[in-house]
């Protein structure tokens, strides 16, 4: 991972990444003190693709439950999901079959700097499409917000 660390760049980027590509990013991550993680989430519901980032972030202690916080990772996956369904954000079904992979990265907004507080980033990479098999295609999203 060539350049400045920042929040956003490694979320994106443990979210595209192969399992042969993780154990790179996630050493660099721990070693520069973010806290993160990787999961998968998929359905023509959005509540389900929120519900499960919303409850990876809070059982892997990287969300407590306070407002600030819960309030953080919900905008930070809003926007993400945004990036997701092309700005055109439909709650509820998305008539449209989702397979996300996901990751959550807490810490500050430039890897060590703290100067501005910590910051929650949710990325969101997978395909979208019509409910049948061949008729979906890779689509990306970032969230970042301060918690």
């Amino acid at each position: 991972m060539g350049g400045k660390i920042t929040i956003g760049k490694l979320a994106v980027l443990l979210a595209a990444s192969d399992p042969d590509e993780e154990d790179e990013l996630f050493q660099i991550a721990e070693k520069v003190g973010y806290k993160f993680y990787k999961g998968k989430a998929g359905s023509m519901d959005s509540e389900k693709i929120f519900a499960a980032v919303e409850t990876a972030a809070k059982r892997r202690g990287l969300v407590q439950e306070q407002y600030r916080e819960e309030h953080a990772i919900y905008h930070a996956l809003l926007d993400a999901f945004h990036g997701v369904c092309r700005g055109e954000l439909a709650l509820g079904s998305i008539l449209r079959s989702a397979g996300l992979v996901f990751s959550i990265v807490r810490g500050p907004r430039i890897a060590e700097d703290y100067s501005d507080g910590e910051w929650l980033a949710v990325a969101l990479y997978g395909t979208i499409g019509a409910p049948i098999k061949g008729y979906e295609h890779e689509v990306m999203g970032l969230g970042i917000n301060h918690i």
